[in-house]
């Protein structure tokens, strides 16, 4: 009876608390996929849905049709992200959190970068809590996590990630769910650097403050997270092209912009990989700027074995199984060209 008693605890806390954690989160701000922030996105999709139709600039009849329709938000790839949303919750509480837990602690912390230039400078005065700081904290936050988030995605577009990548890049439609078809090893190295960058960022501002200064937030959630969110950020995973003008898209993320980040056209390949502020694709040669007029888009990671990618299963599986067939390509080219080089020469 007690062993029973302690196979359920840990099936509840593996499996049935982490699913219902994950569907309380589409009501929680902290997300981006939430229900508020999906609303507000269907908002302006609806404003652009009755501008559209009054201009005569789209075919849709409905504006259910205009969002895709059943074929998008029915479509065998929509229906697998909506199951593997669920999943997700399951593995970051049974490989996430335990593997986060264990590499913790061999991580600068933001007391240890305090400690290091108390000891180096000295004990700085205590500025004390103001609006203006929390407010230059929260930004600060803001520009690292995403600054982070940008060569996080770049690097998982190389040759060795990029098994890990295709996960996301393998859906053939897109709808706000989509967000969430992220392979666990690329949110755990996410989840790390952020660790690590943003324990360094609190680490100086902290010391220079003379103290720890909490982030100004709206309900509950950092003010520039939740305004960037509240931006039709879910269009971004959608059929419903919103393009900022070139303009605006040198400096913010528009939904167009991450559509054609998704496109499997060559010419779109490694584009856009922000994912608030295209300031940084700007910076570093990565930028497309889109324009009113839709560009004719077909969705997917450009390859011939997409279809490997159908199943929760092939989601977890199939980027190991990729990597390691890399790794031994590689160390057999390897093998091949150092053998052949004695008689080469």
């Amino acid at each position: 009876m007690g062993d029973l008693a302690f196979l359920l605890g840990h099936l509840t806390e593996l499996v049935i608390d982490p699913v219902v954690h994950r569907f309380a989160g589409l009501f929680d701000l902290n997300g981006r996929v939430g229900a508020l922030f999906i609303f507000l996105s269907y908002a302006v999709a609806y404003g652009l849905f009755r501008f559209r139709k009054y201009r005569g600039l789209t075919e849709a009849w409905s504006f259910w049709q205009f969002l895709g329709g059943n074929r998008v938000h029915f479509h065998p790839s929509a229906l697998l992200d909506y199951r593997y949303y669920f999943v997700r919750g399951i593995l970051h509480a049974a490989v996430l959190v335990p593997i986060i837990g264990l590499v913790d602690p061999y991580i600068l912390s933001s007391g240890d970068y305090i400690a290091f230039f108390t000891r180096l400078w000295g004990a700085r005065p205590q500025v004390g809590e103001n609006l203006g700081l929390s407010l230059l904290y929260g930004l600060g936050v803001f520009l690292v996590s995403d600054f982070k988030n940008y060569w996080v995605h770049r690097a998982f577009h190389s040759r060795w990630l990029w098994a890990f990548h295709k996960v996301h890049h393998s859906a053939s439609v897109l709808v706000p769910v989509t967000a969430s078809r992220v392979h666990f090893v690329e949110k755990l190295a996410g989840k790390l650097a952020g660790v690590v960058a943003l324990g360094a960022y609190a680490g100086v501002f902290w010391y220079a403050c003379g103290g720890e200064v909490s982030r100004y937030t709206l309900f509950g959630v950092t003010y520039l997270i939740f305004i960037f969110n509240a931006l039709a950020v879910n269009l971004r995973h959608s059929h419903v092209w919103l393009s900022f003008g070139p303009v605006v898209e040198h400096v913010l993320n528009s939904p167009a912009q991450h559509q054609i980040h998704h496109s499997d056209a060559p010419r779109h390949f490694n584009r856009n990989f922000a994912i608030n502020l295209s300031l940084w694709d700007w910076m570093f040669g990565t930028l497309y700027v889109t324009s009113r007029t839709p560009e004719r888009i077909q969705f997917g990671a450009g390859e011939r074995d997409d279809d490997r990618y159908l199943t929760v299963y092939s989601l977890i599986v199939t980027p190991f199984v990729e990597t390691v067939r890399k790794i031994r390509k590689a160390r057999s080219a390897q093998t091949i060209g150092s053998g052949a080089s004695p008689s080469a020469s």
